[in-house]
């Protein structure tokens, strides 16, 4: 089962809100999913992003990939660099 970490959108129209989730790469965008590991509000100024840190952590070392939008937040909050440190330092 290919496991991917991704955004599930929640919120009105054009009031977009989203949960960070885990979830089967099967699975529709608002479908089925894992685990909710964080959120994130692009309309506040500036943008919230609260993400668990550790939970992230672990779905990145049990294999899970991130999408494209999630790679950049993870970056923001410094959890890929901790990743890789952390897969170079073994």
């Amino acid at each position: 089962m290919a496991v991917k970490i991704r955004l599930k959108r929640m919120g009105a129209k054009k009031s977009p809100f989203y949960r960070i989730v885990v979830a089967d790469s099967r699975s529709p965008r608002d479908g089925r999913i894992i685990e909710e590991i964080g959120t994130y509000n692009p309309v506040a100024q500036p943008a919230q992003i609260a993400i668990k840190e550790e939970l992230a952590l672990k779905w990145l070392q049990d294999g899970a990939k991130p999408s494209d939008t999630v790679r950049n937040l993870f970056s923001t909050q410094g959890i890929l660099e901790k990743f890789h440190n952390a897969k170079h330092s073994k």
